[in-house]
């Protein structure tokens, strides 16, 4: 440890610095955990956005300012309501279209291997859309023909390689609810760790899939306003005319349902405990690293005190010290993230993106748990006495 005449100010940073970095093996066993304890962390936070991501492209691609649903609805197609409510809904002042919003899950029969699995449809009438893709919207009259669909190129390998074969001009017939369909269009939305992919269809392949008695029953209402139109207020009208049944949301509302109701799902809570499991890995990391600086430089730390040194100027020293680690071993964890993000996009077909709300979350909680754990080991400093040197 360095000792000067001048006051503290002057060697603060260069004393942090220089007591991490007296013993380099023991920093570098330091910055591997604090890294370690970071990729657990981005990982556990890169899959609940992931999945979130995920669950949200439907209802975010949704073009519609109020969106009408079951009040039962936990979240998008959990529920249906009777489609006579939408025409009462577009007789509300300030409501200038309501389209009808079909949403659900068939049986697929992927045609590489045969083997079942599912595929979440969307449908609608191709005259009424109801999205903002450009590429859905663009193939609304291909939507006309019978038997015929929109793919999803970004659904996962378990529904086949279907956007191939259509890329290089086969149209080889798939099996969906038990009805042999053809491919004619595809688009690009997603998959994610519930929905495997998604096809777009129009209300009249719907209820030959699914029943003409599903005509009535809708999962949503889409209903645009005119200019100006003042959202609450109409929304107020809305459930004033509507049956109590039936509930109004914004398209804010709208994706926050689906959020919530995802989040409270085993997946996102086991996402959460992973986190809080990394974050404490990472204090107890930290700890381990300043208690021992302190105890194995407690005599020093004892003559600083009777020279002068206050213990909020030492204690200082550790909480610098503490910071010195927190953003040392970010660095390794984020770009060790950013790889392994990379490997499990390209394995498992989910998008793993690192998003920048992802990247301050766990930055600022490597910085918490640096001053948590400075704030533990920092006790042993207290008890630095003068007399025990002198």
């Amino acid at each position: 440890m360095v000792f000067g005449k001048s006051p503290l100010p002057q060697f603060e940073k260069p004393l942090a610095w220089s007591q991490l970095s007296h013993q380099r093996v023991r920093l570098l066993v330091a910055l591997s955990g604090i890294s370690f304890a970071n990729i657990l962390i981005f990982m556990q936070l890169g899959f609940r956005a992931a999945m979130f991501s995920g669950t949200t492209n439907v209802p975010a691609s949704l073009d519609g300012d109020v969106f009408l649903i079951n009040e039962k609805t936990q979240f998008l197609g959990s529920d249906t309501f009777d489609k006579p409510q939408l025409y009462r809904a577009a007789a509300v002042p300030g409501v200038v279209s309501a389209r009808p919003f079909y949403y659900n899950s068939a049986s697929w029969v992927n045609p590489d291997n045969l083997k079942a699995t599912s595929v979440t449809v969307i449908a609608m009438n191709p005259a009424q859309p109801v999205m903002t893709l450009p590429a859905v919207n663009q193939q609304m009259a291909l939507l006309e023909q019978s038997d015929r669909l929109l793919f999803d190129t970004k659904s996962l390998p378990s529904l086949g390689s279907i956007a191939a074969e259509f890329a290089a001009g086969a149209d080889r017939p798939i099996e969906v609810q038990g009805r042999k369909m053809r491919v004619n269009g595809t688009f690009a939305m997603g998959s994610n760790i519930f929905k495997r992919g998604h096809i777009v269809i129009s209300d009249v392949n719907y209820l030959r899939l699914f029943g003409t008695e599903q005509a009535n029953q809708l999962q949503a209402g889409v209903l645009k306003l005119a200019p100006g139109a003042d959202l609450p207020a109409v929304m107020a009208e809305l459930e004033r005319t509507l049956p109590k049944e039936i509930k109004a949301l914004s398209h804010g509302d709208l994706i926050a349902l689906e959020e919530s109701y995802w989040a409270k799902e085993p997946a996102g809570i086991i996402f959460d405990f992973g986190t809080i499991m990394g974050f404490v890995v990472g204090v107890v990391i930290v700890y381990q690293v300043l208690y021992s600086d302190v105890n194995d430089h407690l005599s020093e730390y004892a003559t600083l005190k009777a020279i002068g040194y206050s213990d909020g100027q030492l204690l200082l020293v550790v909480f610098q010290e503490a910071a010195i680690l927190a953003v040392l071993g970010f660095m390794p964890g984020l770009l060790s993230a950013l790889g392994l993000y990379s490997l499990l996009s390209n394995l498992t077909g989910v998008a793993v993106l690192m998003r920048l709300g992802v990247g301050v979350q766990v930055f600022s909680m490597t910085l918490v748990m640096g001053v948590l754990s400075a704030a533990i080991a920092v006790r042993k400093l207290r008890s630095a006495d003068p007399a025990d040197v002198f």
